[in-house]
């Protein structure tokens, strides 16, 4: 069954770009890693700090893999610097098949 992810992020005034550009970084190798079927970020268009990204993954196994990869670490860097606040997670699952 997959696990799908929505993870909201909030910059601070001033580093929406490097948001951005974090997540951006992220799409392709996250693409490439065998548990991922999906990961796309979108930007709010009535406020240039808030971002989303949507994901789809296999399953947790491979999303905590993920997780543990050097390009989300590197992100995970990045955003403590640039984050108004902290990251919210919320991991999904289908109602029905």
């Amino acid at each position: 069954m997959s696990l799908f992810v929505v993870a909201e992020l909030r910059s601070v005034l001033g580093q929406e770009d490097r948001l951005r550009t974090a997540l951006e970084a992220l799409i392709e190798p996250s693409l490439d890693e065998p548990g991922c079927l999906a990961y796309r970020p979108y930007a709010d268009p009535n406020d240039a700090s808030r971002m989303v990204v949507v994901e789809e993954w296999t399953g947790p196994d491979a999303l905590a893999e993920h997780f543990a990869t050097p390009h989300f670490e590197h992100a995970v860097k990045v955003f403590d610097g640039i984050l108004a606040e902290p990251m919210t997670v919320r991991r999904l699952t289908a109602v029905t098949d």
